[in-house]
């Protein structure tokens, strides 16, 4: 059942991608506004068709704690999920995702429209000060930029990794940073096909205010999220002990990796 469920949501869910993509063109020809509207639909669909079809909720919990205005959101990075569920509470936002992405046909050009940050990971140090110059405009315009602090998605309970993106942007731009955790990958699994039922949830923490040194803020944002991750991963367990199996994979998945270089 589980099997026959996932497989009809991933059907629809890419369905619906790509049909609202095509139908949604002409939002092209009124800017990012417009695109941004069209996203937040194809993340509202999404939603209703993972609670109709596998029975997983999605909970938002400390949305008071989402400041209007410019803010740096710092997400933690589990799932595709947490991809277009955060679109919900953003009204006018850019990611900070891999060039790559924008070479995806039709897509990419969304992404193009809606005026998002598109970095050569390569490019190093580079890359870091081409992220502060392309977010600073953004900000000044009282928008939210998003970033991944681990840079991609990581399994529950697996050794945190945060890189230097986040830590530089907040000591650069000098705006506050709203961290967010998340416990989606216990039923949205990185590269799995199955979605499992249950409650997932993304929690919006205390904004950390601007003017930390780097190492500090750095410190302190990886602490916040991981604790709350960490909570989020318990709560999940005691009404699902099998999720525990989960999150112990992850807690082994770097030691495995270095067993086999």
């Amino acid at each position: 059942m589980l099997a026959t469920r996932s497989l009809l949501f991933n059907t629809l869910f890419y369905l619906n991608l790509v049909i609202l993509m095509i139908i949604g063109l002409p939002t092209m020809l009124f800017g990012r506004r417009a695109v941004f509207a069209l996203a937040r639909l194809w993340g509202a669909i999404s939603v209703w068709l993972l609670e109709t079809i596998c029975g997983l909720r999605l909970e938002y919990r400390g949305v008071k704690n989402i400041p209007p205005g410019a803010i740096l959101i710092a997400a933690k990075h589990q799932s595709f999920l947490e991809t277009f569920a955060l679109l919900k509470y953003a009204p006018d936002f850019a990611i900070i995702l891999k060039r790559q992405l924008t070479y995806v046909p039709l897509f990419g050009l969304y992404l193009i429209v809606s005026q998002q940050i598109a970095i050569d990971r390569a490019r190093g140090r580079q890359a870091l000060q081409q992220i502060a110059g392309a977010a600073k405009p953004v900000f000044a315009a009282g928008r939210q930029v998003f970033i991944y602090p681990e840079g991609t998605r990581r399994l529950p309970g697996a050794p945190p990794k945060y890189k230097q993106g986040a830590a530089a942007l907040y000591a650069e731009t000098g705006v506050a940073c709203l961290p967010v955790a998340v416990n989606t990958g216990l039923f949205w699994r990185r590269r799995g096909f199955l979605r499992r039922p249950g409650l997932a949830v993304i929690e919006y923490l205390p904004v950390i205010a601007p003017g930390l040194d780097r190492a500090t803020f750095g410190k302190r944002l990886q602490s916040t999220i991981e604790t709350a991750c960490d909570r989020l991963n318990a709560e999940a367990i005691a009404n699902d002990p099998s999720l525990a199996a989960v999150v112990a994979e992850g807690a082994n998945s770097d030691a495995e990796t270095l067993r086999s270089t």
